[in-house]
């Protein structure tokens, strides 16, 4: 046993350090070290003169040593502290992190606000994970620079790869949206996934809830709602007869019909409860003031006032009750939430129908 490199490793990398490196990463698989630099990649292969895992230990402590100072090597067992605590590092020690090869490095990196379009190339470089790219385009900096769109063709790509992983499939179209660097034709094909898997509707539905692909027409007498300033009945019911309003009621009627975790029903109802806004943010004797001056002027929506006093009244916590006492998933889990969920699909039948 030895506590050097091999003299050709050793040579190699000291050769490598009078290179401008911008990352670094190793292939354990064929032990072969890659470096990234301005005139593209190069690699060293290792040649361990010990057994490969004490081996690597010892290149990725001769790397720390010369990126930061530190031949103790990066403490990577410090995962909260990797992932929580970047704030305060600068984009050159963000930058130093990328040439010691450890993937917990390169994730400091990615969590780090002060990520920056350039360091997020070099990031994707070392580690192109799923994970790493939901994360970097959560930056408004690696939204706006030539990074966006790269992370963003991946994940559409990697959605397929996501099968019934609903919780991913929520946060990867979640990211996606807010970034803002979707294509048209991108944000219509994920759209459609929902044909087969439901879940890809929930982030549509909490974050752009007005801007809904393939909106369905609007209900026939849309135009029959009154025009009454400051009254939350008549804001919410003008909303719901028209086209994206029959648009969001319709596909919240699709998820809440046949969800399949529990975090699907929680999201689902949580942006209901955000589209229903006027009516929950109404203290009683306001609603029940506007309530009054609507249906003075348009008797033939006292159904449709009652299903939107419905809608309102669910959020999460009205399933929260059933959800601490169960783990319950798919069929068992629908028919568990059924009294509160059934309420909800009848609301929105009655305001779905045509007069």
């Amino acid at each position: 046993m030895t506590d050097e490199l091999s003299p050709e490793d050793e040579l190699r990398l000291n050769v490598l350090f009078n290179t401008e490196l911008k990352a670094v990463r190793i292939d354990e698989s064929n032990m072969t070290l890659w470096a990234l630099t301005p005139q593209g990649e190069a690699s060293v292969p290792l040649k361990p003169n010990e057994r490969a895992d004490r081996y690597l230990k010892r290149v990725r402590e001769m790397l720390s040593g010369h990126a930061l100072g530190s031949p103790g090597g990066y403490p990577v067992h410090l995962t909260r502290w990797t992932r929580q605590s970047q704030a305060g590092l600068s984009i050159q020690h963000l930058a130093q992190l990328l040439l010691i090869a450890e993937e917990e490095a390169v994730v400091a990196v990615v969590h780090s606000p002060a990520l920056t379009d350039e360091l997020a190339r070099y990031a994707w470089w070392c580690m192109p994970t799923l994970e790493n790219a939901r994360l970097m385009l959560m930056r408004d900096a690696v939204c706006r620079g030539s990074m966006g769109r790269t992370l963003a063709q991946f994940l559409v790509d990697h959605l397929a790869f996501l099968h019934e992983d609903d919780v991913g499939i929520l946060d990867t179209v979640a990211v996606m949206l807010v970034s803002g660097v979707l294509t048209d034709a991108e944000r219509l094909a994920i759209w459609k996934r929902g044909n087969s898997r439901n879940s890809y509707y929930v982030a549509f539905l909490e974050l752009q809830p007005d801007q809904l692909p393939n909106p369905r027409p609007a209900r026939t007498d849309h135009a029959g709602v009154p025009h009454l300033a400051g009254n939350p009945y008549g804001a919410l019911l003008e909303k719901a007869l028209s086209a994206q309003g029959q648009t969001f009621l319709a596909t919240v009627a699709l998820v809440l019909d046949r969800p399949e975790i529990q975090e699907v029903v929680n999201h689902t109802l949580d942006a209901l409860a955000q589209w229903c806004a006027p009516l929950r943010q109404a203290d009683e004797a306001v609603r029940n003031a506007a309530r009054a001056a609507l249906l003075g002027a348009a008797p033939q929506f006292e159904m449709d006032c009652a299903a939107l006093d419905a809608l309102a009244a669910a959020d999460a916590d009205s399933v929260r009750p059933i959800f601490l006492k169960t783990t319950a998933v798919g069929s068992l889990m629908r028919r568990k939430i059924e009294p509160v969920v059934t309420p909800l699909l009848d609301a929105i039948e009655v305001l779905r129908r045509q007069p």
